[in-house]
């Protein structure tokens, strides 16, 4: 790929007049800024590029997070944390600084240099990609053959462009950037009882150990036993976490936006609680509130009537109007409601078993939306919060925010890769924060999570996990190769039956032929 661009190419005439004289002279409102804009450009010089964009110019995104992963659990579960307070804090200001440089060298938006590297960003070399990327003026400033060469995807000071919100970024993503992430990280440096006691900074009645409770225990739906109400076991169960459940499910249908995939999250979650209720005692439930109060009742009719908000979401007509514009009051506020819904309405189709990349990415969301349920649970568990604490309602509402546009991002990145080349901003910090949180359960409650599983219940899930692995291998290999046998068979078929049918043919014309001869 060659790009070429010129810069006020001088027109016919005498030479050097354009130069003092500048674009012929324009009338209109923009004739200035475009005219200050074209003497502007009109000092860069000719650039020339093939277009090669090469590994080390290229964000690789999911290798970073991937890499970003792997050291972050090499110091939890390998490095032994000291005693010190002080060192502690230290190593935690350092971890957030180095993390926030990944996440800008590889999302934050090119900068104008690009030697000798787009992420040293040193000056004094003008190989603009932003000016080079600009489309012709009216004046003809700028001329191309061709696409130009994709863009670099790092920054020069990448990290200090992510430190506030752009045009295309939200409000949720940047709290997310400069609050929630990099205090994770400091308390993933800190002692167990430090990061109990860093709590108390946003709330002094934290860090204090829970009471014990009786989750699992009478499980009765009808008690003989008590005369005044034998349904009490039932009523005991409706608290305020029932329209929770509820409204967190209909909330990650609008996420997710597949059926399939929410039923799926939603019975493997009640399977890791029973898996898992030895460890935590606020897994062990009673059978009919795993399955009829969650998943029939609460998760099933959140889904439900997600998928029904879909269905309307869909067939809505998203025709968008000024406020001011609207003569009516009423539809005034109509339009301010709409606000609240969706700009445009994309609908997603997953298609798992097309191809092995959407297989995987599937499975990946699956065990994301799974490890991070178990992180609500955990975090409570270790972190001594109770549950009814605000805190945990913030975090579960900011994961909503910031989900809902991490899926988008998912699925985009998934149903068109050469367009979306970046795994997104939000989607990349979602695995992240979901990946430290769960770090900082390690290190903070080893004990706990090391308890052996049940033999019943590593059977089972062993027997699962080989099922999966078995259905992949036959679905993505297995699979494509005895079709291909089969169609290469099948085409040897036809070619072999074209050939004697062709050699039946003529032997066919000379028989008549010798039949001709003899009558004659």
């Amino acid at each position: 790929m060659r790009r070429v661009e010129r810069r006020d190419a001088p027109g016919p005439g005498p030479q050097g007049k354009a130069s003092l004289e500048g674009p012929p002279a324009e009338s209109g409102p923009g004739a200035g800024a475009r005219a200050e804009a074209g003497a502007r450009r009109s000092t860069e010089s000719e650039v020339y590029d093939d277009g090669t964009n090469t590994f080390f110019w290229r964000a690789h995104t999911l290798t970073v997070l991937f890499i970003l992963t792997c050291a972050l659990g090499y110091v939890t579960l390998l490095e032994e944390t000291p005693q010190d307070t002080a060192y502690n804090t230290k190593r935690g200001v350092v971890a957030s600084i180095l993390v926030f440089l990944c996440f800008g060298v590889t999302q934050a938006k090119d900068g104008p240099f690009s030697r000798p590297h787009p992420v040293c960003g040193v000056p004094g070399s003008e190989g603009s990609n932003v000016a080079a990327a600009s489309p012709t003026n009216g004046a003809g400033h700028t001329v191309s053959e061709g696409p130009g060469p994709p863009a670099p995807p790092w920054a020069p000071p990448r990290g200090s462009r992510a430190a506030s919100p752009g045009p295309w970024d939200t409000q949720q993503a940047w709290v997310l950037r400069q609050r929630t992430f990099p205090s994770l990280l400091e308390m993933k440096e800190m002692t167990v009882h430090d990061g109990r006691q860093f709590l108390k900074y946003i709330d002094p009645k934290l860090g204090v150990p829970l009471p014990e409770r009786d989750y699992g225990g009478n499980c009765l739906i009808y008690d003989p036993d008590n005369k005044t109400d034998p349904f009490h076991n039932i009523w005991d169960k409706m608290d305020g976490f029932v329209p929770a459940h509820f409204l967190g499910w209909y909330l990650k249908t609008l996420m997710i936006r597949d059926w399939w995939m929410c039923m799926i999250i939603s019975v493997m979650f009640e399977f890791l609680e029973y898996s898992l209720e030895h460890q935590l005692p606020n897994f062990s439930e009673c059978w009919w509130d795993h399955w009829i109060m969650d998943v029939l009742v609460c998760n099933g009719l959140g889904i439900y009537c997600g998928m029904k908000t879909l269905g309307w979401l869909s067939l809505k007509t998203y025709k968008w109007q000024g406020l001011w514009n609207i003569p009516t009051y009423k539809g005034k506020m109509k339009r301010i409601a709409f606000q609240f819904t969706p700009y445009s309405w994309v609908r997603f189709e997953w298609k798992p078993a097309s191809n092995l990349r959407r297989w995987l990415g599937v499975c990946g969301i699956i065990l994301v939306f799974l490890l991070a349920e178990l992180n609500t649970f955990y975090l409570k568990f270790v972190l001594w919060m109770p549950p009814e604490h605000y805190l945990v309602l913030l975090r579960l509402v900011f994961f909503v925010n910031v989900g809902g546009v991490a899926m988008r991002e998912i699925y985009d990145f998934m149903d068109d890769p050469t367009f979306h080349k970046k795994f997104g901003q939000q989607a990349w910090l979602v695995a992240a924060i979901t990946a430290t949180e769960f770090l900082i359960v390690v290190k903070y409650d080893p004990h706990t999570l090391t308890l052996s599983l049940p033999f019943y219940v590593a059977q089972c899930w062993i027997l699962g996990t080989v099922l999966i692995l078995t259905w992949t291998i036959w679905r993505f290999f297995l699979r494509d190769i005895t079709l291909r046998y089969k169609e290469i068979r099948r085409q040897k078929q036809e070619s072999r039956s074209e050939v004697d049918r062709a050699s039946m043919d003529s032997s066919e014309g000379l028989v008549g032929e010798q039949d001709k001869d003899g009558d004659l």
